[in-house]
């Protein structure tokens, strides 16, 4: 009988089926009888009424009967939905009927239940906003803030994370005479990235005091590094070691991208691979890896950057690219500060992309031959 519990219209056809056929035969079978043997006795009147009463009380019962089958729920569900609107404590509707005011029941339920998920996702939301915000304070203060005053260079280096925290790197550091300049790029962005671009900044920054060239500090820091991250994480790094005794530069790669070198003598600006691998990827890259030295003279320059600047896209689909960053350098490098030439070089990149939306962090790193 599923057919009957799925409707009120097929629960109230059917109450009113039953009545009427009990009430006809009070009508037609019972009160003819009564008429028959009082005939004479009873004034007419009196017996009009005994035919209105059968029909007044068919329609009570019939009201009552649908009303108590049908609607009884609903003033049940209505408090508990005021109860809730109100921010009151309210209870769910328990019921096995499939009918209307099943469907409005469970749909109550559904409803209160969806709502106390988006409460719990946004005390959540609210929780992890609060933990990115100090998680961005953090990676704000690893990042150098000033440009440090090198002897022989002039530096300049800003990054654009592509949310709260990046996976985006770079450091400055001044130990003895070497200076180090490098920019990472972990795979993807957000809390995982920035926690290994914290721990590679930590390590960089304490094998800087015990290792006199790039080499060893690169292939001690992947020791480490792949010992404590999860084998599908990886960061690419290139370290550039400016001597100040020796006025000399060297780089070390770490399977990161191409390092631009513009000669100011032609206006032309060179591109070279940074070869090796990157860190976290092998437990041991010290025969992958070497350092080599960048001839340098007054007035050169060198461009490092993330691959979020190369690989964004115009609206038209088409990469930023290698080609266009080494064009940019070339036309501003030769007239501007690193700080100058970093800015312009954004405002070329950013005319180029247009609106699109910032997927990937953004490095740009430039050090000036002085």
């Amino acid at each position: 009988m599923d057919f009957l519990r799925k409707s009120i219209a097929k629960k109230s056809f059917i109450a009113f089926l039953v009545l009427f056929i009990v009430f006809s035969g009070i009508e037609y079978f019972a009160i003819p009888l009564v008429i028959n043997k009082y005939y004479g006795l009873v004034d007419g009147r009196l017996l009009y009424l005994a035919h209105l009463i059968p029909i007044a009380l068919f329609f009570i019962a019939a009201f009552i009967s649908v009303f108590i089958l049908a609607f009884y729920p609903l003033g049940k569900i209505f408090y508990e939905m005021k109860a809730y609107i109100a921010g009151r404590n309210y209870r769910k509707i328990f019921t096995d009927r499939i009918d209307e005011m099943g469907v409005l029941a469970h749909f109550f339920n559904d409803i209160t239940r969806g709502f106390e998920k988006v409460k719990i996702a946004l005390a959540e939301g609210k929780r992890m906003s609060e933990e990115l915000s100090v998680g961005n304070d953090i990676q704000r203060r690893i990042l150098p803030t000033v440009m440090p005053i090198v002897p022989g260079i002039s530096i300049f280096g800003n990054t654009r994370p592509a949310s709260e925290v990046g996976g985006d790197s770079f450091d400055i550091i001044t130990a003895g005479n070497n200076t180090l300049i490098y920019v990472g790029d972990v795979t993807g962005h957000g809390i995982p990235a920035a926690l290994i671009m914290v721990m590679v900044n930590t390590i960089i920054f304490t094998y800087s005091e015990l290792y006199p060239n790039g080499y060893d500090i690169i292939v001690n820091t992947n020791r480490i590094l792949k010992q404590q991250i999860e084998p599908r994480r990886f960061m690419t790094c290139v370290l550039l070691r400016w001597n100040s005794q020796e006025n000399k530069m060297y780089y070390t790669g770490a399977g990161h991208e191409h390092i631009l070198i513009f000669r100011k003598k032609d206006s032309v600006c060179e591109v070279k691979q940074t070869g090796g691998i990157a860190l976290g990827m092998v437990p041991d890259i010290s025969h992958i890896v070497k350092e080599e030295q960048i001839p340098l003279e007054i007035g050169d320059c060198v461009v490092l950057y993330s691959d979020g600047i190369i690989e964004t896209k115009s609206i038209s689909g088409e990469m930023f690219g290698v080609e266009r960053l080494k064009i940019s350098v070339e036309l501003h490098a030769g007239s501007s500060t690193p700080e100058e030439l970093v800015a312009k070089i954004s405002k070329d990149f950013s005319v180029y992309v247009g609106d699109q939306i910032q997927e990937d962090d953004i490095t740009l790193i430039a050090v000036q031959r002085k």
